[in-house]
């Protein structure tokens, strides 16, 4: 299935950023996939909505699915779940052209990687990761599963960013600090303590706001 062609989950903006990489890299996208029933059989950007899972289930060895469509890391999770029990295959990682990738870059499957990111030395980035545009990722970095970097985020060397972690628009991480599982770190934000797992953290310094679960 090298060839195979690209469904990609969500329609909305990430989705057809996702939709916009994969013309730069010359990989043909047949539709996205929406839950939404009424947005069936719509056209987004010239590509129509497919529908479910169901709905193209004929389709399943001729395709592979783009989960990283969406931004929420629970969706991204429960999507690739169900993309599993659908027996659908996984589209490899997407890059964008532009970004330099070393060969001492670990990185999963399903992930995407946004025009101006740049990685340096040792960055380990876990499956279904979104690295939006313009994102900069230190020495050491390692981010694990279902993570969603939002534009212009900066983590210095060593950051730890656990397990389905969203990270918001501008903010930046100091040196060595851990972001706990299922967090989230609101836009501008400066991370200088270390974040535990499911809260939110927001401001300049970033400190705890509320728990999320």
């Amino acid at each position: 299935m090298k060839d195979s062609k690209l469904v990609i989950w969500g329609c909305g903006g990430m989705g057809r950023e996702v939709n916009h990489l994969c013309e730069l890299l010359n990989i043909e996208v047949i539709g996205f996939l929406d839950e939404r029933s009424e947005m069936c059989g719509q056209l987004i950007d010239e590509i129509p909505v497919l529908g479910d899972l169901p709905d193209i289930i004929h389709l399943r060895d001729q395709v592979k699915v783009v989960c990283a469509g969406v931004g929420s890391p629970q969706l991204k999770k429960r999507l690739v779940q169900k993309t599993k029990d659908f027996g659908f295959s996984f589209a490899d990682s997407l890059v964008h052209p532009a970004v330099q990738l070393s060969r001492k870059i670990q990185m999963g499957i399903g992930s995407i990687i946004g025009a101006g990111t740049i990685m340096t030395i040792n960055v380990h980035i876990g499956h279904f990761v979104i690295v939006n545009s313009s994102v900069t990722l230190a020495h050491d970095v390692r981010i694990f599963d279902y993570v969603t970097l939002s534009p212009g985020v900066n983590l210095s060397g060593n950051v730890t960013v656990e397990e389905g972690v969203f990270i918001g628009v501008g903010s930046a991480v100091r040196e060595k600090i851990t972001i706990g599982p299922w967090s989230m770190i609101g836009g501008g934000a400066f991370v200088k303590d270390q974040v535990p797992g499911g809260v939110l953290y927001a401001g300049v310094p970033a400190v705890f706001k509320k728990n999320l679960s």
